[in-house]
Formats: structure tokens, sequence, C-alpha cells
């Protein structure tokens, strides 16, 4: 049975602003070195702010812009010694719907902007939501 296809829509609800400008210079993950980052929410989403403090643990779901959306096999951490695989069992970047999830810390709030870390993506990735880590 073939699904319907459904007509998707992503709103950006802000924009990573960080020190990272491309891939190649991008650690694989956070915890791999990534440097802290500032998140620009858009003033028509920052009311979604509301009670989200410095210390909360959150997950960024981040467009992958820049990723190519035709792979569906990689060599798990760009290694080519390792077997290929499915991009539905690794975390690469290059994939049909890049959607990147981030568990990241919030380390200040100014305004409309959250100073988070550590994330790998790169300045100008597109921010598609963002939830709290529930424990």
């Amino acid at each position: 049975m073939e699904a319907a296809l459904v007509d998707l829509q992503l709103r950006p609800v802000g924009v990573i602003e960080s020190v990272l400008k491309e891939r190649s210079g991008a650690p694989k993950q956070g915890s791999e070195g990534a440097p802290d980052a500032w998140i620009e929410v858009h003033p028509w989403a920052a009311e979604a702010l509301e009670r989200l403090a410095a210390g909360d643990e959150i997950i960024v779901i981040t467009w992958l812009h820049r990723a190519r959306r035709d792979v569906l096999q990689v060599h798990p951490r760009s290694d080519p010694n390792n077997p290929l695989t499915g991009v539905f069992a690794t975390r690469s970047p290059d994939r049909p719907n890049p959607l990147g999830l981030h568990p990241v810390v919030v380390r200040a709030i100014d305004g409309n902007r959250l100073r988070i870390g550590p994330i790998e993506a790169i300045d100008g990735t597109p921010v598609v939501d963002i939830k709290p880590v529930l424990r």
C-alpha cells in the first residue's frame, strides 16, 4: 500500500549564527569540540521563547541546507573503511529530508536571541523548531 503524498511546508523559526562557516570545518557531533552559537529567533516566533531559561536543555531541529538530498547510503563518519550503510542507520547530514537534531544547553537569552551549545551546525543553518528535553 502506497502512502498518499502530503504537501509539507516548513517555516524556519530562526537561524544559526556560528563561527563555523563550512561543513568541512564542523565536527560530526556537538560533543566532539563544537563551539557555542546563537539562534536568532525570527520576531514573529519570539513569543514562543516564553519561560525558556538559561540552563535549560533543548533539542534544536535544523534544516541542513547544504546537505545532499539524493544520498541514500554513506560510509559512516566519511570513513571509506566503514561499509556502505543506509542513511536511516546513520547521523549523516546527507539524506532525503535533511533534518538535524542537536541536543544543546541554553547558555543565555538576550531578547529573541539564544546562546546555545555546543552545536555543530554551520552559520546560516535554518532552525525549524526548538523543543525541551523531557526527563
